[in-house]
């Protein structure tokens, strides 16, 4: 039961009928959140039960260059607009589960729908040519825009969603984003994912993992070995939550035994995430 219900029936009067509770009930279940669109559960997949990647899987991370479905990695994460979802398919045919990449964070130019971002929500740059940040405090222009793109993953079959540049407010983004806000936004993706029955993960944004490990149902990293940060993804693991995590500055010898140790799915790879991992040894260092 979620808080609009509870409130809701703290409120109603204690004679009401049985009859009339029950008709209410069931009239208050088929509501759902203002604008609202949710997919349609792809098939064999219940709503009731999204996939639930545990710690120490296998993935490959790849956002660029033609995709190579060979790897050996039980998960892939590609892009969500440069993929279709006959690739999707494909993945899932060599018995593949599939997260969707997308940008909910900043804006990015060469995407399809960038032209629907008015210019108040873009800020400054955020380091990587043709992407601003996005002011999240105005959900009202940004839950529409991103709806449209999760439903875009869940109508391609996708698995999870990825949502990238998670952490706005610890970064010059142009707009004077606190923590509370990050973490209203970052929780209002997690439910758009969810009600179109997609697993999401939180992308960085350490300081906020422990208010956000349940709302979301895995983790992705970049870098945190080497900025000695690893342990602060500990609460998903202990959640039995997956930590994809990526190192591009490291050899493998330097952060593998410590991703041993705290069960993290731990790759080496170059910062274009092309084709080429470096998957930690099974064993030793």
């Amino acid at each position: 039961m979620d808080d609009r219900m509870a409130a809701r029936m703290s409120g109603r009067p204690a004679a009401l009928p049985v009859t009339v509770l029950i008709l209410w009930m069931m009239l208050a279940g088929c509501t759902s959140a203002p604008g609202a669109a949710p997919s349609p559960a792809p098939s064999g997949r219940s709503a009731l039960a999204r996939w639930q990647p545990e710690p120490g899987i296998g993935w490959q991370w790849q956002l660029s260059g033609p995709l190579d479905t060979t790897v050996d990695a039980p998960v892939y994460d590609i892009d969500g607009f440069d993929r279709d979802a006959a690739q999707v398919a494909e993945l899932h045919r060599k018995g593949r589960k599939v997260i969707c990449y997308l940008s909910t964070g900043a804006w990015e130019e060469f995407r399809p729908d960038a032209a629907e971002f008015p210019a108040a929500v873009l800020g400054r740059g955020n380091g990587w040519k043709g992407e601003r940040w996005l002011d999240i405090r105005r959900t009202d222009v940004l839950e529409p825009l991103m709806e449209r793109r999760i439903s875009m993953c869940a109508k391609k079959g996708f698995d999870a969603v990825e949502p990238d540049n998670m952490d706005g407010y610890r970064n010059p983004s142009g707009f004077p984003l606190t923590a509370a806000d990050q973490l209203r936004y970052n929780r209002l993706i997690a439910r758009v994912a969810h009600r179109h029955h997609l697993a999401v993960g939180l992308k960085n944004d350490l300081p906020q993992i422990p208010g956000l490990v349940g709302d979301f149902d895995f983790a992705v990293n970049e870098q945190c070995a080497q900025y000695e940060e690893c342990e602060e993804l500990s609460p998903f693991i202990e959640a039995g939550k997956a930590v994809f995590h990526v190192e591009y500055e490291l050899p493998v010898a330097r952060f593998c035994p410590q991703s041993r140790k705290l069960r993290l799915s731990s790759l080496l790879k170059k910062y274009e995430l092309g084709v080429w991992r470096e998957q930690c040894p099974a064993g030793g260092s």
